[in-house]
């Protein structure tokens, strides 16, 4: 028998090894493996496994971009494997067919796919689970009045069994006693202290109270019975609607096995009860014996999204995400391996979850762009989320209030099933919005603070949004104008005014304020722009009584602080909440009348085709924080461009339209989704290497007759860390058409050292 075997180095191939007698009736794919490789033990994952004799493991390699190649049938003698790390599977054979797909499409070795389908902490050589010492009562121990007993000795007996026992130094504490006392107990056979696996829950400090579903509404009702399948579209006679298809992957090809029903795109104003259609189809599915996954963007929803979904399923939930501790980590993915845990909520990388008989996958805020790894492999966890339905046909549900204009494609090419909820669910209504226009220098305008006095009169609370941390976005010599760079990145330094240094926002480098100008001489620094910082410090001038929240990624840096923030502000311990985009979306708090936008056009002015749709989201989204409970809401959007069409399609608030106008305009420039664009990014310390040979490529891919490609251009941020950046942009109908063109060219023109080359299919980004 013979086994392919993915090494734990990105070495872009399988490898083939004996599998020896004793290890043939235990092996089985996706197996943690140790083989011998080269002069040390490596470990690996079995990804493909044989008959003896059989020549294709033989006579078969897979390289990094998926190619498999005939090789000829080899004169050594293959080795055999040492042993098999863990009998039990850290990947289903669905699971392994998602990741050879990923790896495939993204141009990936199959090995940065695999380990980013396992959280690091699962596959540490030194991570076990934390095991102590618990006591209980013996079930069959003698009565107490038989053994002679003191009375401390007794009433330890009966507190013991009343608390149904507990972790040794717990009980210690709580009971005021010594193991030594336990001990003696336990020589007497009546009680057991033992050794256990103790659960390192990421919960454990958080009061979760039981809810019960919530009667919906009707749209409500029509979302779920979408989601389960029924027929929705009678009235418009769609016979397609419940009908087996077969569903294609990301790459075209055919899946072998048949699913029910498309993708859900459930599209719903920010407040229509979307989480609660999720809670109740997810209760049907544990209800079947079936799992589910819940993606959401960010870390800063988990915590508010996890509380919902523990407090309906409990135990059954389990957390992923990469604020936890690597003990937590751990005890969270065996728990979903085991099928001790039934529900996954979790950003991205809750996407390759191993929940068993998996029922319902959810993603979240699905136009959220931290879907998109930026890494390798650079994969867009919504994407795979739909190929993972097909995979292993399950229903996959797609949620958002400002879908992607890709989502939105699908829906109108009948890829996608569209269901809307368009009012908001119990006595909540829809804000109304305002655009103000700004000039001079200014962060308020008069008609948003008047808005804050009156709602700090009525005790209600405030939102306001800048999407910009720091306290001033550069610092200016004041005689002669240079600005502060950094000189590894050639940008702007920010000014970050509580610990008085000047920060990087691309590298994160950070220097003192300098005492005098590098140009001139001169001791006189104006700090211009406006960060969260700065407009904080103006809040606490103009409402001195109010208190302010800030939540930026510089006070969210230390574990748990998201929860705590949030948990603070809907505790009313504070009247006005300041922050970034991680305040935008997702979040509930009754009794916020007001959102304030402080700088609107901040997104919008960037030079990227996507600049308004991420406008228009942010905006949308942030707007739907205000008038979720009885009391009405307000949104006011400060603006410099109030004519600009997408401030006019937040004020209608019809996202309908908006997506019609700029799928028009996309299709016109052929540009996503009316095509795939690529990414080939060039990096280098040497400016001259990396513009020739970005070049050289630009000039070799330019032949081919199927794929769109550009020059090689500077990156919009041309130097990070000191890596000069050049770029060429590639755009096709098919992306197989693009990953041909890649992997024809990477191996047509291997790079020299010193310089990185990276290809990202369906990129983001231009920037």
């Amino acid at each position: 028998m013979l086994a392919k075997v993915a090494i734990d180095l990105a070495l872009d191939r399988l490898f083939t090894y004996e599998v020896p007698e004793a290890l043939q009736k235990k092996l089985a794919v996706g197996q943690l493996l140790s083989v011998p490789f080269g002069h040390r033990e490596a470990r690996g994952f079995a990804v493909e496994v044989g008959a003896n004799g059989t020549q294709d493991l033989r006579r078969e390699t897979l390289d990094a971009r998926g190619l498999t190649s005939k090789v000829s049938s080899p004169k050594f003698k293959l080795r055999p494997i040492t042993a098999i790390v863990d009998e039990t599977p850290f990947f289903s054979e669905k699971l392994l067919e998602l990741v050879k797909k990923t790896a495939s499409y993204t141009a990936s070795p199959i090995e940065s796919v695999l380990r980013a389908a396992l959280p690091a902490a699962v596959l540490k050589r030194s991570a076990r689970a934390k095991e102590l010492l618990f006591v209980e009562k013996r079930d069959q121990g003698l009565g107490i009045r038989d053994q002679g007993l003191t009375q401390r000795q007794k009433w330890l007996v009966e507190n013991i069994e009343r608390l149904g026992g507990g972790w040794l130094q717990q009980l210690c504490r709580e009971l005021k006693t010594t193991p030594a006392s336990l001990k003696t107990l336990s020589e007497k056979g009546l009680i057991t202290i033992e050794v256990r696996a103790k659960r390192r829950d990421p919960l454990a400090n958080r009061r979760i109270l039981p809810t019960k579903p919530l009667p919906l509404n009707e749209e409500q009702k029509r979302a779920l019975e979408a989601i389960e399948g029924e027929d929705l579209r009678r009235e418009t006679g769609d016979a397609r609607q419940g009908e087996d298809f077969r569903r294609k992957t990301l790459d075209g090809s055919k899946v072998s096995r048949l699913t029910s029903s498309r993708p859900v795109l459930l599209f719903g104003v920010t407040g229509s009860g979307k989480t609660e259609v999720y809670l109740q189809a997810i209760a049907k599915e544990l209800a079947a014996g079936r799992g589910a996954i819940v993606m959401v963007p960010e870390i800063a929803l988990t915590p508010q999204t996890v509380s919902r979904f523990a407090s309906r399923f409990g135990d059954r939930v389990a957390v992923l995400h990469s604020a936890l501790s690597d003990g937590e980590r751990y005890d969270e993915w065996h728990r979903i391996r085991s099928g001790e845990a039934r529900v996954v909520v979790g950003p991205r990388s809750a996407v390759w979850a191993p929940v068993r008989d998996l029922g319902l996958i959810v993603v979240d805020e699905e136009h959220e762009p931290s879907y998109k790894q930026d890494e390798l492999p650079r994969y867009h966890a919504r994407d795979i989320a739909v190929l993972r339905g097909a995979v292993e046909g399950v229903r996959v549900v797609l949620g958002s209030a400002t879908p992607s204009l890709e989502s939105w494609m699908n829906v109108k090419r009948g890829k996608y099933e569209l269901v809307e909820m368009r009012s908001r669910a119990g006595a909540g209504t829809l804000p109304s919005v305002r655009l103000v226009e700004m000039k001079g220098g200014s962060i308020f305008s008069p008609e948003l603070l008047e808005a804050v006095h009156l709602r700090l009169d009525r005790h209600e609370q405030v939102i306001l949004f800048l999407n910009r941390r720091g306290y001033s976005t550069s610092a200016v010599c004041a005689s002669c104008g240079y600005v502060v760079t950094c000189p590894a990145c050639g940008v702007a330094y920010t000014y970050h005014r509580a610990d008085s240094c000047l920060r990087c926002h691309v590298c994160g480098g950070w220097v003192p304020v300098p005492a005098t100008c590098s140009q001139c001489r001169s001791s006189a620094f104006d700090f211009r722009g406006i960060g969260t910082q700065r407009a904080e410090a103006a809040l606490q001038k103009c409402f001195p009584r109010a208190t302010v929240l800030r939540m930026d990624a510089d006070s969210t840096s230390r574990k748990n602080s998201h929860d705590d923030l949030l948990s603070a502000f809907r505790r009313g311990e504070a009247d006005i909440l300041l922050g970034t985009q991680m305040i935008a979306k997702g979040l509930d708090f009754p009794n916020v009348t007001l959102v304030g936008v402080l700088n609107a056009d901040a997104s919008l002015n960037l030079p990227d085709f996507r600049a308004g749709e991420r406008t228009y989201q942010l905006l949308a989204q942030v707007a739907g924080r205000a008038g979720r409970a009885e009391l009405p809401g307000e949104v006011i959007v400060q603006t410099r461009d109030s004519d600009a069409p997408v401030m006019k399609s937040v004020l209608r608030g019809d996202f309908a339209d908006f997506a019609t106008e700029e799928l028009a305009a996309r299709k016109e420039c052929f540009l996503p989704p009316a095509c795939h664009l690529a990414l080939i990014g060039f990096r280098s310390k040497d400016l001259k290497q990396v513009s020739n040979w970005a070049t050289m490529y630009a000039k070799s891919l330019q032949r081919l007759k199927d794929v769109r490609v550009s020059d090689a251009t500077p990156g919009a941020l041309e130097k990070a860390d000191g890596w000069y950046r050049w770029q060429i942009v590639l755009r096709a109908v098919s992306a197989s058409a693009i990953v041909r063109a890649w992997r024809w060219i990477s191996a047509e023109r291997p790079v020299p050292g010193g310089l990185r080359v990276s290809f990202d299919i369906d990129a983001f980004s231009i920037l």
